[in-house]
């Protein structure tokens, strides 16, 4: 079949709300209708099923199920999905030098339970918290594929991880059903496909620092992921200081710098896991982290005195910068919770 003679391809969108309260969008260009929406709800069962297995929230998910059961002596096996999620997070863990850290959990509820009341934690609670945070409590036997925490009471949360990877998972069903010019945005975190028809790539607007301000600037980008992390929708002010939901696992506390890290890589598990990482480092350490990761790229907006910095990877140079006119307002546009909006000029 000769390129004129393929059939035409249609853009067609699906929104869900996964995982209780992310909102998971699907765009993708398709020759039918009905090919379209079939592969859009597989790619949809398949976040709902990872759902089952990855959540912090849901209290039968194969994750806290593994929490509850492990401890000293108590190895568990998991389920391949489960397993390469860790895999990945305990070796991002020990090249970030516990920046990244999924035992971080205790800490979490601790700083959910902060923003809530607006009330700092306690000290005793914060040691308390911090003395179940450590990833090299973490055991993996990669022979039997099980997982032994080390300590009583551990909670693991990967909530800097596991979007990323339903949005990978989710873009390799689209791959499955035949349509590879696909964008998969899990509440921030956008895994692409190839562009669209005639376009360079998808139209990507970096996140502002602000919540309420545009986006910084707008990229053109395929087959590759994009995952950005910041307090711009979720920090509290106790006292008269900022925190970020983000809590950083070495210390226990929510960070306080006013940042938002935008991370481009090969794919969107790496990018997830990497802005959360570098968010805690800060660019003077976390940039190297990101040099140090084939095909990675980032970007760091910070205002720790109300001062804007920006500095970047030494890949982000290279990332295709889209034309001031480009972004169309007759566009489709999604602004997420993390900032990150994702165009298609008309």
């Amino acid at each position: 079949m000769t390129r004129s003679s393929q059939p035409a391809l249609a853009r067609f969108e699906a929104f869900r709300v996964e995982m209780k309260v992310v909102p998971v969008k699907i765009v993708l260009y398709a020759s039918d209708e009905r090919g379209a929406r079939k592969a859009a709800d597989a790619a949809f069962d398949r976040i709902a099923r990872l759902n089952e297995a990855l959540s912090d929230y849901d209290p039968d998910s194969e994750l806290r199920r593994l929490c509850a059961a492990s401890g000293p002596g108590k190895a568990v096996a998991v389920s391949d999905d489960l397993w390469r999620v860790l895999r990945h997070a305990q070796t991002l863990a020990e090249r970030s030098q516990g920046a990244f850290d999924v035992t971080v959990g205790p800490l979490v509820r601790l700083w959910r339970r902060a923003h809530r009341l607006r009330e700092m934690p306690s000290d005793a609670r914060l040691d308390a918290a911090r003395d179940l945070v450590g990833y090299q409590a973490v055991r993996l036997d990669h022979a039997a594929r099980t997982v032994e925490l080390l300590q009583p009471d551990m909670r693991l949360d990967l909530g800097g991880i596991a979007k990323g990877y339903m949005a990978d998972e989710a873009t390799a069903v689209l791959r499955r059903h035949g349509l590879t010019r696909s964008l998969v945005d899990a509440g921030g975190d956008i895994a692409l496909g190839e562009p669209p028809p005639d376009k360079p790539g998808w139209l990507i607007g970096v996140a502002p620092l602000e919540r309420d301000a545009p986006p910084s600037r707008f990229l053109w980008l395929s087959c590759r992921a994009v995952a950005t992390s910041g307090d711009s929708w979720q920090y509290v002010e106790i006292d008269g200081k900022r925190y970020s939901h983000i809590v950083d696992p070495r210390t226990g506390l929510g960070l306080t710098d006013h940042s938002c890290v935008t991370v481009i890589a090969p794919d969107c598990m790496t990018a997830d896991g990497l802005a959360s990482a570098v968010s805690v480092l800060g660019p003077e350490q976390g940039l190297p982290l990101v040099d140090a990761t084939p095909g990675a790229a980032a970007l760091v907006v910070r205002a720790p005195d109300g001062r804007t910095e920006t500095y970047e990877s030494s890949r982000w140079k290279h990332v295709p910068v889209a034309a001031p006119s480009s972004p169309s307002p007759t566009g489709a546009s999604s602004m997420n919770g993390a900032g990150i909006a994702s165009q298609e000029p008309g």
